[in-house]
């Protein structure tokens, strides 16, 4: 069986911080509450917990307000801190659209910081993968640089 490798995703970025600083910003639910929402003019509604251990599962709400949340649980598959993480992504949107991705992120030290790398498979449309390259991702990067910045 093949992949169809048009609906995979690579995206990659170097963050002002340690592996293990850029790993714990990405799993710690407390400091994702921060980074979620931290280039928000207006607060919204984020809600994290994570369960970090093979098995267990990240649940987040977010969105602008009750009435237009997001929302994500992840199975937790591989936790190699600080070096890789891989996990099922089970999303849905305001608008009742579901998909499932595998997301599998690196962490690897370069210079004075880290190169987080993301893959992510099984989008269903060529259309919600680029919006997830273009839009998703590059949001989360900036938000989790931001946070770092300050950190």
């Amino acid at each position: 069986m093949t992949t169809d490798t048009t609906l995979e995703l690579r995206a990659t970025r170097v963050l002002p911080a340690t592996p293990e600083q850029v790993f714990d910003a990405y799993t710690d639910a407390e400091k994702q509450k921060i980074w979620f929402s931290i280039l928000d003019e207006e607060p919204g509604v984020v809600e994290i917990e994570v369960d970090l251990r093979v098995g267990g599962q990240q649940t987040a709400v977010w969105g602008p307000d009750r009435d237009t949340l997001f929302r994500e649980t992840q199975t937790f598959l591989v936790i190699d801190r600080p070096h890789r993480l891989v996990t099922e992504s089970s999303g849905s949107s305001p608008d009742g659209m579901t998909m499932t991705t595998q997301v599998e992120v690196t962490f690897e030290a370069h210079g004075d910081g880290t190169l987080m790398s993301v893959v992510q498979t099984g989008f269903p449309s060529v259309e919600m993968r680029d919006f997830f390259a273009e839009h998703a991702w590059v949001g989360a990067f900036d938000r989790i640089a931001a946070y770092l910045s300050q950190a």
